[in-house]
């Protein structure tokens, strides 16, 4: 593929660093100011309650001297018990009209924030997610929760939305180039005097683009079912050793031809884990170490076996991964070298869907590569069956021998 391509991707992949770390910055802010806000809240609590309990006994103390002279004036004679019981109803009443009187002037403020929920709320329903509304304690009040949330929600939504048009331009531009393949030597089929050889060689380019695009198709799908609920999860215990040994044997027509030496070094292990989905992890990895490494390299599969865990390495000899490359490997459709990817194939789906399966399984999947010196994939899985039977150590060996 061209230029514009890696730098698309370079460019997605400096995106991704930007938002993570716009992410990582929020969260931090969020804590520093989550506490900032409590402790504010709290101290406005103590302060209000300072407040109603000076205004009572202000209300109080202005009943107690000053309707005396409202008798006066109006010409009643109270002692004793009813003088105290007039006082107290005076003073509740003279209470509750100062609280109509802040709840007036207070009620403005209320609904100016609900007027900015509500069209925030609006603005978010047609799609806009770039709401940013004042959550400020002083300000907000005992909305500030609810301000926040709001923030919180038009953020994630936003990181969602620019996945789904990244995930939408990626699919478009796989697409597209198989297409433009097809297109373009299917009308070069429909020229006059061309020979035998020319027209099965643009058969056999269309034939090829075409498996390209079927294979991108099944990822798709495979991704998209993994993502959703409707993949089955059936996890057993079984033979990790034998599937392995199973799965190379039947990669050999892939690397047979490179005169690949390939080495499984693995005791008798037994795992729980659906064992169709983890078929699909180990045949992605495998073929990708024998897409990217040259004829006559070696690809070594080995186990280290911990109490807790299981850690399965996939160690070849091929053209390696940049340093700035490998936390993106295993990101949808990115792809570390392009113009490579062009030659030996590939949607950039594979890894991804390992990234999903093992992490359906509570696992962690990483990459450890120099340029020039080779490849090395780790999945790590949980190790329900303890240490594990031993037994020999199950080898086959490739090169040209198969």
């Amino acid at each position: 593929m061209s230029r514009r391509r890696r730098d698309d991707a370079s460019n997605t992949g400096l995106r991704r660093r930007s938002r993570d770390d716009e992410l990582y910055t929020g969260r931090h802010r969020q804590r520093t100011e989550g506490w900032k806000g409590k402790l504010f809240i709290a101290l406005k609590f103590i302060w209000a309650l300072c407040t109603v309990i000076i205004a009572i006994s202000l209300c109080h103390t202005a009943a107690y001297y000053g309707m005396p002279y409202v008798y006066k004036a109006a010409g009643l004679e109270l002692s004793g018990l009813l003088l105290q019981i007039a006082n107290a109803i005076a003073a509740f009443l003279l209470i509750v009209l100062i609280i109509s009187i802040i709840s007036f002037f207070a009620r403005d403020k209320n609904m100016v924030v609900l007027r900015s929920i509500i069209d925030a709320i609006r603005q978010i329903a047609k799609g806009n997610f770039n709401v940013k509304l004042d959550d400020d304690p002083r300000k907000a009040g005992h909305f500030a929760p609810i301000l926040e949330s709001i923030n919180h929600m038009a953020g994630e939504l936003g990181q969602m939305e620019m996945m789904r048009q990244e995930f939408i331009s990626n699919v478009s531009h796989e697409l597209q180039s198989p297409l433009t393949s097809i297109s373009g030597f299917a009308r070069a089929l429909q020229k006059e005097g061309l020979d035998e050889r020319e027209r099965l060689h643009y058969l056999q380019i269309i034939e090829q683009e075409s498996v390209r695009l079927s294979k991108l198709s099944d990822n798709l799908l495979k991704l998209t079912s993994l993502e959703s609920e409707l993949q089955p999860f059936e996890p057993k215990r079984y033979r990790l050793d034998k599937q392995m040994i199973h799965l190379v044997l039947a990669c050999e027509p892939q690397w047979q031809p490179k005169e690949l030496d390939i080495d499984v070094a693995f005791e008798e292990t037994y795992i729980v884990a659906d064992e169709e989905l983890m078929s699909q992890v180990w045949l992605n990895l495998l073929h990708n170490s024998i897409k990217f490494t040259p004829r006559g390299g070696s690809i070594r599969i080995e186990l280290a076996q911990e109490p807790q865990q299981l850690n399965i390495l996939f160690k070849d000899t091929g053209i390696g991964i940049a340093n700035e490359h490998l936390e993106h490997v295993f990101e949808r459709f990115y792809k570390s070298d392009v113009s490579r990817n062009k030659a030996v194939g590939g949607s950039g789906l594979g890894l991804a869907i390992v990234k999903r399966i093992v992490d359906l399984h509570q696992g962690t999947v990483r990459a450890i590569s120099e340029p020039g010196e080779g490849a090395t994939i780790i999945v790590a899985l949980p190790n329900h069956s303890g240490s594990g039977a031993s037994g020999n150590n199950g080898k086959t060996g490739g090169g040209g021998n198969g």
